[in-house]
């Protein structure tokens, strides 16, 4: 027996099958003009009634089509007093249901592809033919259709109790903000102006998830491959960056293969022209990495998000930079939940971001939306202070994995030499009050300063002790 004719008559017997698979079945997938027009029928009378066609109600609408030419007619009604219904297991049925239309949809999207180059069509053109062979590809039975609150409650509980997958850093306190690490499926940014160290900062964590074992992808589009693979060579290998110009080779070769023995996973840096590319460029980097080296990434990193291009919008008069810039985050949060990865990334600061250095979320520059749209961000500050003590403060402005007020702003090390970040002292957590800002340069910061100075020195008339008022770096 042919797979149409099981599907069919499982169609007709079998309501659990029917309710599972119909909804994928389509009327071109039967490519016999019988079958076809079968399939029509029952599909129709479930929509109408809700319930399982009989071979009698069948043979009833298959009487009143007038538009049917004879011999087709003659071949549904042979067609269904010949249907004998033979019960196989569920999945079995359901699994080959789901291979007969992924095979039917791919051949019949070759099928067009060929029309369309031959000129034959007149809806499609060449351009096309990357998205229908993409969506035949992607067919598959996806039967969930929401969570019953009260029959999945089992299915609930083990979610809860689940260990979450996650990519976590080797900085104490981004560890405890984030409750181990960064998750899958997300899209984590980096906000800080030019020159505090957003590409240091992510150069640092791919190289720590390298140490960790983890196939680590990082895509520039504002440095060369090899300017990115210099400062991680810093980094792992414990030269300063400017000494690695010149260094002994010899010395160079002990270090990697000492770095080969101590990591199984691996680092592929990819540069592209900026604002060239953008999340489908990533999607066939992606593929091509999985054919050619069998390389599938732990955790990807672009270099950054405000120069890549998005797949869905031409930046143009039409499109002003608030709704093209949340189109770009959109897209690389929907490749992190498609390819199930982690996607780190990072944005400017705007004009006045810039000199601020107790930024929040209206300092992203370009697009308010961006920060609407990612599930981490955290701010980057540097001050002269704090570059003559090696510091950089973070501070959280948006994350979805914990509560931002914990640890709102803390303070990790900075070597900038061998481009690395740290663990700071204990120490130097001491001066930073998570509900009040550390310095804020903008006319807004001034008078918010001002009001919880205020606030500040009522609370603490009397006292003879000032030093805590003021944050020494």
């Amino acid at each position: 027996m042919r797979v149409e004719q099981t599907i069919l008559s499982s169609l007709i017997y079998d309501e659990g099958f029917t309710r599972k698979v119909l909804p994928f079945l389509k009327q071109e997938y039967f490519h016999d003009q019988t079958e076809k027009v079968l399939f029509a029928c029952i599909e129709k009378f479930i929509e109408k009634y809700n319930n399982l066609p009989t071979k009698e109600t069948l043979l009833l609408d298959i009487e009143k089509q007038d538009k049917i030419p004879e011999q087709v007619y003659s071949g549904v009604v042979s067609y269904i007093n010949d249907i004998i219904y033979d019960k196989k297991d569920p999945q079995w049925l359901v699994d080959n249901a789901e291979k007969f239309c992924q095979e039917k949809a791919v051949y019949n999207a070759i099928m067009e592809s060929i029309s369309i180059i031959d000129g034959n069509s007149k809806d499609n053109d060449k351009g096309s033919i990357p998205t229908i062979l993409a969506d035949a590809l992607g067919v598959t039975f996806d039967d969930s259709i929401g969570h019953d609150f009260l029959q999945d409650s089992d299915e609930r509980f083990e979610f809860y109790n689940k260990k979450e997958h996650r990519i976590p850093f080797d900085l104490e306190y981004f560890n405890k903000i984030t409750k181990g690490g960064i998750p899958n499926k997300t899209l984590n940014v980096l906000l800080a102006g030019t020159g505090v160290g957003k590409t240091l900062a992510m150069c640092h964590m791919a190289a720590s998830n390298l140490v960790d074992g983890k196939n680590v992808l990082y895509i520039t589009l504002e440095m060369a491959e090899e300017r990115i693979a210099e400062r991680i060579d810093s980094n792992l290998l414990n030269i300063p960056l400017e000494e690695i110009e010149g260094f002994p080779k010899k010395i160079y070769d002990d270090k990697m293969n000492r770095l080969r023995l101590k990591t199984s996973g691996k680092l592929i840096i990819k540069e592209y022209p900026t604002a060239t590319v953008g999340s489908g460029h990533f999607r066939h980097l992606l593929n091509d990495l999985r054919q050619k080296k069998n390389f599938e990434p732990d955790i990807l990193y672009v270099d950054y998000l405000n120069i890549c291009t998005s797949t869905r919008l031409k930046y143009g008069a039409n499109v002003n930079s608030y709704t093209y810039i949340k189109s770009i985050a959109e897209e690389l949060r929907g490749l992190a939940v498609e390819r199930d990865i982690p996607i780190v990334s990072a944005t400017q600061t705007t004009r006045s971001g810039f000199t601020n250095s107790d930024p929040g979320l209206e300092d992203t520059s370009e697009s308010f939306a961006l920060p609407a749209t990612v599930d981490f961000m955290c701010a980057l500050i540097s001050t002269e202070e704090m570059e003559q003590l090696g510091q950089i403060m973070v501070k959280q402005l948006k994350n979805r994995y914990n509560d931002p007020t914990t640890h709102k702003r803390f303070v990790i090390g900075v070597d900038r030499a061998k481009m690395r970040l740290f663990n700071a002292e204990q120490s130097a957590q001491v001066d930073i009050v998570n509900d009040t800002p550390v310095m804020n340069n903008s006319n807004f910061g001034e008078r918010y300063d001002e009001e919880e100075n205020m606030k500040w020195m009522t609370k603490t008339a009397g006292r003879k002790d000032f030093s805590k008022f003021l944050f020494d770096g």
